[in-house]
């Protein structure tokens, strides 16, 4: 989940702007160390322990239901559990395509239908483990804005890697403006939006991917059969009212591969498809 945090605040005031840039770095500081998968002195590591059940706090107990919100609504496409397929796809700069049997393997440890929330209570099975970093780094957007709205009432935008949410438009009403990737000349923009309030998330491969026999295997994996869907788009760029509804919707777009900009405009949402 961890990503660039950048605030831009509309104030004459640097000491106030710093304060509030401190206050953001260290709200995602805060939501990086508690659920992490990388850490072993966590919330989402002593769930992985598997086998018993854990009672968490009401901030975990947020994201697991939405979570399980996501999973129903998409009939399984977007699952917490399918990040043990990481045990075998490695996109690093020596990725390797695994077999078959590799995946096959995993699949049984996969289904967050076989995990037992009953709130505030989580049991995951023994060989299975949760990974909310599908929704991580959009949740720290939308809670460090909302913190920071407590903090100031100037206009401010977040932007943690490319995931943005406006507080409101500037004073004068104009917009703030960010830029989309192009992801075949990374580094460019390939537009630039004009956002006054609301939230912009970007999903994509252009920087997580396998190049194999002239195939592109990007790294969001299809849960059901652990591997990447087939002529997904490069990225795809949702525009939602919150960051993370905005996030869950790109990443159900790239898993929809052909379909994706038919799934976007059955949404009825404002998006960027590049392929």
């Amino acid at each position: 989940m961890a990503s660039p945090c950048e605030v831009l605040v509309e104030s004459n005031d640097a000491a106030r702007s710093r304060k509030l840039i401190t206050l953001a770095q260290q709200e995602a500081d805060r939501i990086e160390q508690k659920f992490s998968r990388y850490r072993d002195d966590n919330i989402i590591h002593q769930i992985n322990q598997g086998g018993e059940p854990v009672t968490v706090d009401a901030e975990t107990a947020r994201l697991l239901d939405f979570a399980q919100h996501c999973y129903s609504l998409s009939e399984g496409w977007f699952d917490i559990t399918s990040g043990i397929l990481r045990r075998v796809w490695n996109f690093g700069q020596n990725g390797k395509i695994p077999s078959q049997r590799e995946i096959k393997a995993l699949l049984p440890h996969i289904g967050w239908e076989k995990v037992k929330w009953e709130n505030p209570n989580l049991t995951v099975p023994m060989g299975m483990e949760i990974d909310l970093g599908g929704i991580g780094k959009e949740y720290a957007v939308d809670s460090t804005l909302t913190l920071l709205k407590r903090e100031t009432d100037n206009s401010f935008m977040i932007n943690f890697g490319g995931d943005c949410n406006a507080s409101g438009p500037m004073a004068d009403g104009s917009p703030w403006m960010t830029g989309i990737e192009d992801p075949h000349r990374p580094g460019d923009a390939a537009a630039v939006i004009q956002l006054k309030n609301g939230a912009l998330a970007t999903s994509g491969d252009v920087f997580k991917f396998i190049q194999h026999e002239g195939i592109r295997y990007g790294h969001i994996l299809n849960p059901r059969s652990g591997w990447p869907n087939p002529d997904s788009p490069l990225s795809v760029t949702v525009a939602a009212a919150t960051c993370t509804e905005a996030g869950i919707l790109s990443t159900l777009a790239m898993l929809q591969g052909k379909d994706a900009e038919k799934f976007l405009d059955q949404q009825e949402v404002k998006y960027w498809c590049y392929r």
